[in-house]
Order: C-alpha cells, then structure tokens, then sequence
C-alpha cells in the first residue's frame, strides 16, 4: 500500500521525539503526579478528621463548661455528651462516627461496638495484634492528640477488616478521649477512581497526540513527497530545455552540413551512372585484349576477378549516396523550424493503402498473418497525403521488424471515434514488445536499439513531429514479450464524411 509504503520510507528520527514524548507523559502522570495525589488525599482527609475531632471535643467542652455553670450536673452533662455524640454522623453514607474511651482505657461508648461499652479495652488488639486504645492514651499522654494506624472492621460489618487511621485527642476535664478515623480503602477506592478517569484521559490524550502526531508525520511525508516529485519535474523540465536547446543547434549545423554535403552526394549520384555506361561501353574492348592476351594485371588484382564486381561497386555507390541523401533530407525535415504549409484533404484509407502497397515486400516476409481493416467514410484530415504516408511506412516497417517469426501477427486498422472526434490509424503488432525505459524514449531524435541494423533512430522521431505537425497525437502501449501497438490520432478537417461504397475508397 503506498500509504505503509510512504511511512516506511519516514527515518525513525522523526517518530522517536513522539514516542518519547508519549512515554514522559505517561510516567509523570502513573510515577509523580497519581502517587502525590496519593498523599494530597490522605492529608486532606486526616486534616478532615482533626478538624471533625476538634468540632466534637468543642461539644464536650460546651457541657463541661453547662457543669461549671451550675446548670448540669456532671453525671447529666456526661449523659448528654455521650447521647449527643453517638448520634453525630458523617461521610457519603453517613456511617463514619466518633467514639469515646477513657484513659484506662476503658470503652464510654462506641456506636458499632456496644459490646465493648463499659469494658476494660486495655488488651483489645486489632487482626495485626496491635493494642490500638493503649495507642490511643499514649499518644493523648504523650501529645494530647495525634494519628495512631490501625486495623477495625467496615464500618457497620465485623466481617471485614481494613487498614484505619484515626485521630484521637483528649478531654482532660473528664479524663475522656473522643476519636475518629478513616478507612485507607476509601481513599484507595478514590484514588482508583481518580486513576480509572485520569487512565481514560491520558487514553484519549494519548489517541489525539497520536493522531496528531501521524497527521504531522503524514503531512511531512507527502510535503516531503510533493518537494521531490517537483524536483524531478524540475530536472526534467531542465533537462528538455538542455535538448530543446541541443535541438536549435542541431537545426543549424544541420542546415549548414546538409548543403555542404548535397553537393558532393549529387555529384556522385550524378557521375555513378555514367561510370557505369563508361564501364559497358569498355567492357567489350577488355574482354577481346584479355582473349587475344589472356588475363592480365589490373592494379592489385587481376581482369576477371574485377569484371562482374565493377557494376556491383558502382550500384552499391549510388545505393549509398542515394541513402546518405535520405538521411539528410530526414534531418533537414526533422531541424526545420515550422511546419510546411498543409492544405489537402487527406483520405486515411487511401494513404494508408498506398502505403501497404509500398511495403507488401517486406510484409510478405516478415509475417503470413497481415490484416487490414479500414472503416469506411471517414472524415478527411487536413495536412499532407506525402507526410502521413511516410508515418504509415515507417510504422509498418518498424511492427514488420519487432516480429521475431513469420507465425506472428501485424493489424493495421483505421476508424473514428465520435467521443473524441478523431480520426485514427492503429497498428499492432505481435512482436518482442518494448521495456517500459525505451518506451519512454521511443520518440527521442538518434535513440534506437537497431542501430547494429542500419537504425539511425530519426524514423518515429520524424513521425512524431508530422503527426503533431497535423495537430495529432501518437501513443505507443507495450507489453514485453507480448507485443506493441501505436495509435496515431488525428483532429477531422471539419468536412461532412463521405458515405464511401463497401470496397470502394476503403483500403481493404
């Protein structure tokens, strides 16, 4: 997937300051900031329980002081203390209490443990076997007041037993001690509340970091991708204004060489033919001195070696300079700088005919499976009939070449396509194919992989630049090993098409 495939390309540089991140934050939140909420939470409930314990002891103090008054006795003030006291209430399910021990210590009153009331507690020791009330009379001798760790059952349930912590200070005037406490399993259920909603925030923090983080790196990545494919464009862009340029100036070499070397080429083209009348005019009178005198010394060599080789030298002479004038009449075509005045109305079929019937000799060798099928009353094309049958040559010619036996197939096809309002020529073949790499340079000016062949690679090059001389356009589709097709569209004239007779100006 080219999504996986672009994040896979991303250096790891890029991702380790967010995983890094993500990992501070998650240790600051789990190893700092929940243990010292921890300890925030207890120290806020033990400031409650102090301060719960103070308001009580201030009630004691309210009826010690009714007894000093003379308006109670202390038997009475005590009485109410204790019913007033068992009665207070607090916390979510108002089930936390006080209770009320001597320093004996023997249990005044306790609102879950009656049975204890009026007992000596001095032995009475928690799961742990901790004399908790001694505890409590020591630190109130001690301090007066303080916080003594301990185990006590749940609230209002004997059968379970939890970590307490209580504060505890003393009533001097009466000898009493009034407590208080709070079970750590309420602050641990709190602070596991706490972690539960902190754990789901830092989850959703973490999912937008995250996404954040992959939007930024996505972002990066396609910026990144965007940058390089503009510099790549950017290169070719240069690079084709480097051609562009090595173009003009093969243009103008071009147009000076060619005339320089038109006048040799004429002159041989010129003087071959009539060495080759001189050598038959002569030939007669050699063969009569070399039978009166037999064979004689001709230069290096003999007469009767040379003779039938002399109109073979002087046709391969003209053969060559009249290939070296193609050759530079093609590069004159393809340097000139505007296209040549076009005005015919050009009838596909019948170029396309012509141009078949140039090249049945090398159909005829290349392949037994040669088809044509031309659609008839096409619209004509406006442009030259010449020029566009050299395309169609050479098209032929080349998907003639790519056959590597007889057994393979060629199709030359032609038809318009209303969608598009084109008229096209299309040539396949069931040749070797083309490598995607030389397939994106078919068309360069010298690029050929015949060249070992007498391939000069001007052939599609000048095509292409006739096909777009006529305002059309020539794509090329293949697959190695499965063959090529080229399709060469070309804009209407404009005319109304003719309706043709079946077989009649078609090129079947």
């Amino acid at each position: 997937m080219p999504f996986i495939d672009t994040f896979a390309r991303i250096p790891i540089r890029i991702f380790l300051p967010v995983v890094l991140t993500l990992l501070l934050f998650i240790a600051t939140i789990f190893l700092l900031i929940l243990p010292e909420l921890h300890e925030r939470l207890m120290e806020g409930k033990r400031e409650v329980i102090r301060e719960l314990v103070a308001s009580a002891w201030s009630s004691l103090d309210g009826y010690d002081r009714q007894v000093r008054q003379g308006r109670l006795t202390i038997d009475e003030a005590q009485a109410r203390a204790i019913r007033h006291i068992r009665g207070l209430r607090y916390g979510e399910d108002r089930k936390d209490y006080f209770w009320i021990n001597d320093m004996q210590p023997r249990m005044i009153m306790h609102p879950y443990r009656p049975d204890l009331e009026g007992k000596d507690i001095s032995d009475f020791t928690d799961p742990a076997g901790k004399r908790l009330f001694v505890a409590f009379v020591a630190i109130v001798e001690s301090d007066g007041a303080g916080f003594v760790d301990y185990q006590w059952q749940w609230m209002d349930d004997p059968a379970r037993v939890v970590p307490k912590i209580s504060y505890v200070q003393g009533f001097a005037p009466w000898g009493w001690i009034i407590g208080t406490g709070i079970y750590v399993e309420d602050v641990r259920a709190q602070i596991s509340a706490i972690t539960h909603k902190t754990t789901l925030i830092c989850i959703w923090i973490l999912l937008l970091i995250v996404g954040l983080s992959v939007h930024i790196v996505w972002h990066g990545a396609k910026v990144t991708r965007e940058k390089r494919l503009a510099e790549e464009k950017a290169l070719l862009k240069q690079e084709q204004l480097f051609q562009a340029a090595k173009m003009v100036s093969l243009g103008t070499l071009v147009s000076g060489v060619a005339h320089e070397i038109n006048n040799p080429i004429t002159s041989v083209m010129l003087n071959a033919p009539n060495l080759a009348q001189i050598w038959d005019a002569i030939l007669p009178i050699l063969d009569d001195h070399r039978r009166q005198h037999d064979d004689f010394q001709v230069g290096a060599t003999t007469y009767s070696r040379i003779r039938d080789r002399i109109p073979q030298m002087l046709a391969g002479i003209t053969d060559d300079a009249r290939r070296v004038r193609d050759i530079v009449a093609d590069l004159k075509d393809f340097a000139r700088d505007t296209p040549p005045v076009m005005k015919d109305d050009v009838n596909l079929n019948e170029v396309v005919g012509k141009a078949v019937g140039l090249t049945t000799n090398l159909i005829s060798k290349s392949t037994r499976h040669f088809r044509l099928d031309c659609q008839s009353g096409l619209p004509a094309i406006l442009g030259s009939a010449q020029r566009i049958e050299q395309v169609v040559i050479n098209l032929v010619v080349n998907a003639c070449q790519a056959l590597p036996d007889m057994t393979r197939a060629v199709t030359v096809t032609t038809g318009y396509e209303p969608v598009d309002n084109e008229v096209f020529l299309e040539i396949r073949d069931q040749g070797e194919g083309i490598d995607p790499e030389v397939l994106k340079r078919i068309t360069d000016p010298f690029f050929t992989t015949r060249r070992e062949k007498g391939g000069t690679g001007l052939g599609l090059a000048i095509s292409d630049r006739i096909v777009h001389d006529h305002g059309g356009r020539m794509t090329f589709t293949s697959t190695p090993g499965s063959g090529t097709t080229v399709r060469v569209a070309f804009p209407p004239a404009g005319i109304t098409p003719t309706d043709e007779p079946e077989g009649g100006r078609s090129c079947r």
